[in-house]
């Protein structure tokens, strides 16, 4: 993505287009594929591209992407959170060796059949992790 199209993208989602943020920006959403990261992905993938981020830099800024819509924060378990690109609703497949997530589509699992919801709740997202591992 060139800078002036990221530069709209974080302002359009009510993000100032600070130099850190467009930096962690051109990482995360350059080339056409679905990314899903974690913090260390993105300071290595700074690392190698020689953007200098501090950690705290990385964490907040996918914090503030994941509060303006830019993100879906994966929460694995306590010690493993992933950051996906694709905002859309679908589920994930995890693999606890590899350590490796991929989407799921919606209509690979039938939600219709949720037990019945109090009066005033609603529904208002979905996340399904399946957990698998080598055999």
């Amino acid at each position: 993505m060139q800078r002036l199209a990221l530069e709209r993208l974080l302002r359009k989602a009510g993000l100032k287009p600070t130099e850190k943020r467009i930096a962690i920006a051109g990482l995360l959403f350059d080339g056409p594929t679905t990314k899903h990261v974690t913090a260390d992905d993105v300071m290595e993938t700074a690392r190698r591209a020689r953007v200098r981020v501090s950690q705290a830099t990385v964490y907040n800024t996918l914090n503030q992407f994941c509060a303006a819509g830019l993100l879906k924060r994966i929460v694995i378990d306590n010690s493993s959170t992933f950051f996906d690109t694709n905002t859309d609703d679908h589920h994930h497949i995890y693999n606890e060796d590899d350590h490796h997530l991929v989407d799921l589509p919606m209509m690979a699992i039938d939600t219709d059949k949720l037990p019945p919801l109090g009066d005033g709740e609603t529904i208002r997202s979905v996340d399904i992790v399946v957990r698998v591992g080598n055999k």
